[in-house]
């Protein structure tokens, strides 16, 4: 394999990191208090979180050039005060993955949470346990399950994502390029044997990520 396609491999696997690790975050945050909260407009609020698991990835990508962009209002915003870019960077391919894949923990973690019964949390309150404690040692050990399986799946699709990739980091070998833009590039360059090669690792990479979610379930439910 050339050094292009590990190069390739290696900024896949941390873009996805990092997108995986932010969705955990707040997918597991908005999961539990979509589940638990009731207010006007909540499922209004639920469908705008899911949008980017249905709408083309090319729309996506335009409305994240026009939020991120120079001109943009929050682009402006952090190249004026702060001095950051993200058009054309590997942390702008990170906040197009980790908005493409954002659904896939919010909708697992929510369907977790749900399914958690609310007795139990109940009673934890009644023995005097505060409302993080019950999270930590409640609600969020009977989800961990439905959770786990939305982060792996996020991981999955950050590590493939193509459209709005392109649009915000563009197509930077070594700095913004990603297996599945390499792919794209080799296809339209003729160059057979690299999209192949590309292909497989890409393939590979995803049946590991999804071996994993096989293996790590039975693992924590012994434990």
């Amino acid at each position: 394999m050339n050094p292009e396609a590990w190069v390739a491999l290696a900024l896949s696997l941390k873009v996805a990191a990092w997108a995986t690790a932010i969705n955990l975050l707040l997918g597991t945050a908005m999961g539990f208090a979509l589940a638990r909260w009731r207010f006007p407009g909540r499922e209004l609020l639920d469908a705008l979180l899911t949008l980017p698991m249905v709408l083309p990835p090319t729309v996506l990508g335009y409305y994240l050039l026009v939020l991120l962009g120079k001109r943009g209002w929050l682009g402006g915003w952090l190249h004026e005060q702060l001095g950051i870019t993200l058009i054309f960077s590997w942390q702008g391919a990170v906040v197009a993955a980790s908005v493409v894949a954002f659904p896939l923990v919010l909708k697992s973690a929510r369907a977790a949470f749900e399914n958690v019964d609310p007795q139990l949390e109940r009673a934890a309150r009644v023995l005097g346990l505060s409302e993080a404690a019950v999270f930590m040692r409640v609600s969020l050990p009977m989800a961990w399950r439905g959770i786990l399986a939305g982060v792996l799946l996020a991981f999955a699709r950050a590590l493939g994502e193509f459209g709005a990739t392109l649009m915000v980091a563009g197509s930077i070998p070594g700095q913004t390029q990603t297996l599945s833009i390499a792919v794209y590039e080799a296809v339209q360059a003729g160059q057979d044997a690299s999209a192949n090669t590309l292909v497989l690792i890409t393939s590979l990479s995803c049946i590991a990520v999804l071996l994993s979610a096989r293996w790590l379930a039975p693992q924590r439910s012994a434990a």
